[in-house]
Order: structure tokens, then C-alpha cells, then sequence
């Protein structure tokens, strides 16, 4: 994955290309090309702000272990399945396993950039909207993951760290930082729960659903490689909720206060000031 630092460089790079084209460009090719590039500069912030972030916290990491122990403890009591059960099934499999880790290091930034240019393309209308529902879920996941948790397999509870395991862990070797801390909510699971539902409620196509799998694929490759417990995608996928309900709730309210407004201007009496000389016939 980029650095923040990288994906910072590269946001700006698209930011500027995007304002230069605006206020250069000379044809009409030029000035379509301007917005597009300006919101992968968008994007690409986004991205540079979760990888940012992901090296903060609020608290001390050494109560991140004691934290993921709680939650792993806690889902046992509320009888849902195990992590361990689960990666077990596939930890000798190790072309399905390396593919879960690629899956997990790749898929859920590479199938929201997609989403997005699929929507700019095709979809303008509804773009806007999903890239707010994007940046109010990201900042709602980031607050939350300020409180450091360890993720399943740094508790010690038998789960493998599968990327580690074959050399593709996209953390640093020997150096657990903040951000291995961050295991809730699900940021992965967050965006792969948005590329669905942009979609479905998008597209036309009866084929539209089958991007269901890209949901289904992202909970469990990151559960069987020990990133999240099934708890962090649940959170995840409730602020995802809440957010929309925000979201919703905000475009009624500006709908709601524009039609009192209209409505007032239409009541309001109509004043004819008349010339000395005017004529009136009422027929």
C-alpha cells in the first residue's frame, strides 16, 4: 500500500493538474479531462487521511492487546463463530492464502477507485452523493479507530498473521506501530459494504448484485488473515448506517427549509405602486 506521505504527493500532483487544466486548457477535451483528474486528487487525500490516521491514537497501545482480548471474549459469550475455526480452514492452502493477502492489501481501495470512476463516468448524477457517504464513514471510522485495539493476531488467541507468514505484510517487519492497532472498525469492510450499495442503488444492469461478492470476499479475507474480528466489520458497517441516516437526514432538512422559503416568498402580498393618471378597468 502507499504511504501517506506518497498518496499526500500524488493528491497534490492531481489537485494542481486539475486547477492548471481548468484555468489553461484551450479545448474542450482538455476542460472535460479537469474535473476528473481533480477528484482522483480528491480521492487520493482521502486515502493519504486513513493512512494518516491510522498512526494516531488516543491511548496508550500497550491496552490495544487487552482491548482485542475483550472483544475476542466477548464475541465467545455472543456465540459467534471463530476467527481460528475459520483460518484454519485455509492456512495449509498456500495459493488461496497468498491470494486472501493480496485480496486484503489491494482490493478495498482498488474497487472504490473503480466505483468511482465508474460513477464519474457514467453516473454523474449520483457521484457527489457517494463520495459524501465515503468521506462522513472513513471520518467516523478513523474517529473511532483513535482508540487503539489490537487485531486478532496480535492477542495471542492461536491465529497466524498469514501475511507476515508469507512475506506480505504491509507493515512494517519488527515495528508494531499505532497503526497495527487500529483493528477497529473496519475501514476495508467500511468501503466494501459503499461499492455495493453505490451499485445496486445505481445501476440498472441485472448484473449489478454480483458486486455483493466483492463484499462477502473483503469479510472474510480479512477475518481469515487475522486483521478484524468479526466485531470490527460489524462497527464499521453500523457507522456506514449512520452515516447514511446523516446523510439523509441533512438533504431533507436543506429540502425542507428551501420549500418553507419558497412557499413564504409565494404568500407574500404583492405591493402596485400606480402612476398619477393610471387608468384601471375592471372588464
Amino acid at each position: 500500500m502507499l504511504t501517506w506521505q506518497a498518496a499526500a504527493v500524488i493528491a497534490a500532483a492531481l489537485l494542481l493538474a486539475g486547477l492548471v487544466t481548468l484555468r489553461f486548457a484551450g479545448n474542450a477535451k482538455a476542460l472535460a479531462v479537469a474535473p476528473f483528474v481533480r477528484e482522483g486528487g480528491v480521492v487520493m487525500a482521502l486515502y493519504a487521511l486513513w493512512q494518516y490516521a491510522g498512526g494516531l491514537s488516543l491511548g496508550h497501545t500497550g491496552n490495544a492487546v487487552a482491548r482485542g482480548a475483550r472483544i475476542w471474549q466477548l464475541e465467545r459469550d455472543w456465540h459467534l463463530p471463530s476467527e481460528g475455526w475459520l483460518q484454519r480452514g485455509i492456512l495449509h492452502h498456500s495459493l488461496l492464502m497468498q491470494a486472501c493477502n493480496i485480496y486484503y492489501a489491494t482490493m478495498h481501495f482498488g474497487m472504490l477507485i473503480a466505483m468511482l470512476f465508474w460513477l464519474y463516468a457514467r453516473h454523474r448524477e449520483a457521484y457527489a452523493r457517494v463520495r459524501t457517504t465515503i468521506i462522513l464513514a472513513t471520518t467516523a471510522c478513523l474517529l473511532v479507530g483513535l482508540v487503539p485495539v489490537a487485531p486478532p493476531r496480535l492477542i495471542h488467541v492461536g491465529m497466524v498473521d498469514t501475511a507476515l507468514a508469507y512475506g506480505q505484510s504491509v507493515y512494517s517487519v519488527g515495528a508494531i506501530g499505532a497503526d497495527q492497532y487500529s483493528a477497529m472498525p473496519s475501514v476495508h469492510v467500511a468501503w466494501a459494504a459503499i461499492v455495493p450499495f453505490a451499485v445496486i442503488t445505481t445501476g440498472r444492469s441485472r448484473w449489478r448484485w454480483l458486486i455483493l461478492l466483492h463484499f462477502a470476499a473483503t469479510v472474510y479475507v480479512v477475518v481469515v488473515t487475522a486483521n478484524h474480528f468479526w466485531s470490527d466489520g460489524i462497527v464499521a458497517v453500523a457507522l456506514l448506517v449512520f452515516s447514511l441516516a446523516a446523510q439523509a437526514s441533512c438533504a431533507w432538512l436543506v429540502r425542507r427549509t428551501t420549500t418553507l422559503r419558497q412557499a413564504r416568498v409565494a404568500m407574500r402580498p404583492t405591493t402596485v405602486v400606480l402612476d398619477e393618471g393610471d387608468d384601471i378597468s375592471v372588464r
